[in-house]
C-alpha cells in the first residue's frame, strides 16, 4: 500500500507528545500516550518486513552530500556497504538512522551538515511508506566531537567533573544540543554515565565525569535535561558501566570483575539517575560482567543484562542502542551474522553501524522467517523507535534551515559560554614554586613544548601553537616547538637549547608514563635552571609521574577552548577553580593517594 509523504505526516501528526525514556508515559500509560501509540501502531501495521527489519539499523555512510558525494566516498561506500550513495542505502536497506564521522566527511562544516540532513530526510520520505531518519553522532565535546568548528565546542566530561557545576554542565548540553538539531542531528551519543575508577582506563578516561558515582549521577543527570531540552535525543553510556577496565573495547573484550553489590553501588547509580531524569536512549557496551551474567556474553547480548537489569529492575522503557558492531568486543564469540540477532533477543532496538550491512541486515530477515525472532519482537523495538521520532518532532517536519544553523551555530553568545565554563574547569595541581600567575614583565619570553596528540575536532592547530598563540594574545611573546608524545634525545635536545632563551617553559604532557620520553625532556628543561609549568592535556595522572616539577596544572583535554581557558588561568586572567573528579595515585605505591578527589589550589 502506498502512502505519500503528506498523508504519513497527517496521519501522524498526534504522535509528536508522546514521550520516549523512562516514566509512564514511555510505559504507554496515559490517554496522550495510547493515543499516539495507536497511530504509531498504524504506522507499522502497513511496513513491509524488511521496511522492518531495516528501521531497527542505524548506519555509517561516506559523503558531504546525500546524492552527491565525492568520488573517493562513492568508492568507499561501494566497498563498505555495496551502495554509492546515502539516498541509495535508504533506498535499498530502509535504514531508520544514519550515524555521522568526521572521517567519512559527514561534517566538514554546519551548512553542509544540514544540507546532507536535510538530504537523507528527503531521500527516505520519497519513498512508499517512507519514515524520517534519526540522524545521530558522537557529540561528547571534550575528546569525541565529531562536529569541529566553528560551532561550538564545550569542555569534556572529567573536565566538567573538575568544574563540578550541574548548572555548567546542563548549559553545555543545552547550548551543544541546540546545535546539533540545527544541524538535524537529533540523537547525540552523549553523556558518558561510565564511573572511571581504574586510571590506567584506555578508552574511558576523560570521557567520564569522574570516579565518584554520586557526583557522575548529578552531572549525567543535567546533562540529559540539557540536551533533551534542546529537542535533541541524549543517550547515556555504556551500560552496564564501562569505567573499570583496562582493556578498550574496540580492540578487545573487557571482563569487568564488580561483584552485584560493586555495579549498585559504583556503576549503576548515573544509569538510575538518567532514567529518573526521562533518558531517551541508552547505550550498551560490550563488556562482559560475570556477576551479572556468568554466560561469557558480552552485555550487548545479554538478556540478563538489558532485559533482567535495565528493562525489569529498573523500568526503562526507551530506546536501546547497541554499542558499533564493528567493534571487537561484541565479536570475539560470535560471528557478525550472529550478534544483531542476539542482540535483539536480548533486548536492543537500534543496531548501530554492522561491518557489513548486507550480512547483519539478512540475518534478522532470516532468523524472523525462520522463527528465531517474532515480528511482534521486531515491533516493540519499531514502537519505541517511533515514538523517539515522535517526541523529537520528526514525524511532524524532520528539516533544518540554513537560517536556523546561521543563527544557532557557533554564534557569540555560545562561544563565550563555553569560555565561562572551561575557566572554571582548570585545575592546578601544585604550585609550590609560587610561580603563577606567570608575570608578563618576567616571564615575557615563553617557550612552549610537548606532546601534540592527534587533534579532535574541537581544536584549530596542535596544542602547542595553540597555547602558543593564547599566550601571545594575552601579551606574552611566545614560540611552539612541538616534542611529541615520545621525543628522541635530538628533540629533547632541541627544546633545552631553545630554552635557553627563554624566561619560562611551557610543557604539555599527554598520559606519561614511567619510562616515557617525556620524563626525560621535562627532568632536562628543569636542569637549564629556567622555570617550567606543565599541563596535562589528558590525564591528570600525569602529575604522579613528575614529582619534581613545582608548576603543575591539569585542563583534561587539548581541545582549544580547553586549552585557552588554561591559559587565561596561567597569566592570572582566571582563577583556577577546577577540583580533581578522580583521585591521583603515587606512581610509586599506587596504593596511597596522592592528591585526593576534590584537591585544587588557588593562588
Amino acid at each position: 500500500m502506498h502512502t505519500s509523504r503528506r498523508t504519513l505526516l497527517a496521519a501522524t501528526a498526534g504522535a509528536a507528545a508522546v514521550v520516549a525514556g523512562g516514566g509512564a508515559a514511555a510505559a504507554g500509560h496515559g490517554d496522550t500516550a495510547k493515543h499516539g501509540d495507536k497511530r504509531l501502531r498504524a504506522l507499522i501495521s502497513r511496513m513491509t518486513l524488511e521496511e522492518k527489519v531495516g528501521q531497527l539499523f542505524v548506519m555509517r555512510v561516506y559523503g558531504h552530500s546525500a546524492t552527491e558525494p565525492d568520488q573517493a566516498d562513492i568508492d568507499a561506500n561501494l566497498a563498505e556497504i555495496g551502495v554509492r550513495t546515502a539516498a541509495e542505502l535508504i533506498a535499498k536497506y530502509r535504514v531508520g538512522g544514519i550515524i555521522y564521522f568526521g572521517w567519512a566527511h559527514n561534517t566538514r562544516e554546519p551548512r553542509q551538515i544540514a544540507d546532507l540532513s536535510n538530504g537523507i530526510q528527503r531521500a527516505s520520505l520519497a519513498l512508499p511508506r517512507g519514515l524520517p531518519v534519526l540522524v545521530s553522532t558522537d557529540q561528547e565535546h571534550g575528546i569525541v566531537a565529531r562536529v569541529g568548528t566553528p560551532a561550538t565546542l564545550f569542555p569534556g566530561a572529567m573536565a566538567l567533573g573538575a568544574g563540578g557545576s550541574r548548572t555548567d554542565a546542563r548549559t553545555a548540553a543545552r547550548i551543544g544540543g541546540a546545535e546539533l538539531r540545527a544541524m538535524g542531528i537529533r540523537q547525540d551519543y552523549a553523556p558518558v554515565a561510565d564511573v572511571n575508577v581504574n586510571p590506567a582506563n584506555p578508552v574511558i578516561g576523560v570521557r567520564s565525569f569522574g570516579s565518584d558515582p554520586e557526583a557522575v549521577a548529578g552531572l549525567v543527570a543535567a546533562q540529559v535535561k540539557g540536551y533533551q531540552g534542546a529537542g535533541v535525543a541524549a543517550t547515556s553510556k555504556h551500560f552496564p558501566g564501562h569505567g573499570d577496565t583496562e582493556t578498550d573495547s574496540h580492540y578487545g573484550f573487557p571482563v569487568i570483575e564488580h561483584t552485584e553489590t560493586q555495579w549498585n553501588e559504583l556503576d549503576a547509580p548515573p544509569f538510575r539517575a538518567a532514567i529518573a531524569a526521562g533518558i531517551d536512549s541508552i547505550m550498551t557496551a560490550h563488556i562482559m560482567v560475570p556477576a551479572l551474567d556468568p554466560s561469557g556474553d558480552p552485555a550487548t547480548l545479554s538478556r540478563p543484562i538489558l532485559t533482567g537489569i535495565l528493562r525489569e529492575r529498573l523500568g526503562y522503557d526507551g530506546v536501546v542502542v547497541t554499542d558499533s558492531l564493528g567493534m571487537e568486543g561484541v565479536r570475539t564469540k560470535y560471528g557478525d551474522d550472529r550478534v544483531p540477532v542476539l542482540a535483539l533477543k536480548a533486548g536492543v532496538d537500534q543496531l548501530l553501524n554492522p561491518p557489513e550491512l548486507d550480512v547483519a541486515w539478512n540475518a534478522v530477515l532470516a532468523a524472523v522467517r525462520g522463527g528465531e525472532l517474532t515480528e511482534a519482537r521486531l515491533d516493540e523495538s519499531i514502537l519505541r523507535i517511533l515514538r523517539l521520532k515522535a517526541k523529537l518532532g520528526l514525524l511532524k517536519d524532520p528539516y533544518v534551515t540554513r537560517r536556523g544553523v546561521d543563527r544557532t551555530v557557533g554564534i557569540p553568545a555560545h562561544l563565550k559560554a563555553a569560555d565561562r565554563v572551561a575557566e572554571r574547569t582548570t585545575t592546578l595541581l601544585v604550585d609550590s614554586g609560587r610561580l603563577l600567575p606567570l608575570s608578563r614583565r618576567t616571564h615575557r619570553k615563553v617557550l612552549v613544548v610537548g606532546a601534540d596528540p592527534a587533534s579532535p575536532s574541537g581544536t584549530t592547530g596542535p596544542p602547542t601553537t595553540v597555547l602558543a598563540d593564547a599566550l601571545t594574545e594575552l601579551g606574552f611573546t611566545a614560540t611552539a616547538l612541538s616534542t611529541g608524545t615520545a621525543p628522541s634525545a635530538a628533540t629533547v635536545a632541541k627544546a633545552v637549547a631553545a630554552a635557553q632563551d627563554a624566561d619560562a617553559v611551557l610543557v604539555a604532557t599527554y598520559n606519561v608514563t614511567a619510562g616515557s620520553g617525556q620524563r626525560t625532556l621535562v627532568g632536562q628543561l628543569l636542569a637549564t635552571g629556567r622555570p617550567v609549568v606543565a599541563l596535562a592535556v589528558r590525564n591528570p595522572y600525569d602529575v604522579a609521574q613528575l614529582p619534581e616539577v613545582k608548576t603543575y596544572l591539569a585542563s583534561y583535554s587539548w581541545t582549544d577552548v580547553e586549552l585557552r581557558a588554561a591559559v587565561r588561568v596561567l597569566a592570572g586572567r582566571a582563577d583556577p577553580r577546577g577540583r580533581l573528579p578522580v583521585p591521583v595515585q603515587r606512581a610509586d605505591d599506587p596504593t596511597r593517594v596522592l592528591y585526593p578527589v576534590g584537591h585544587g589550589l588557588t593562588y
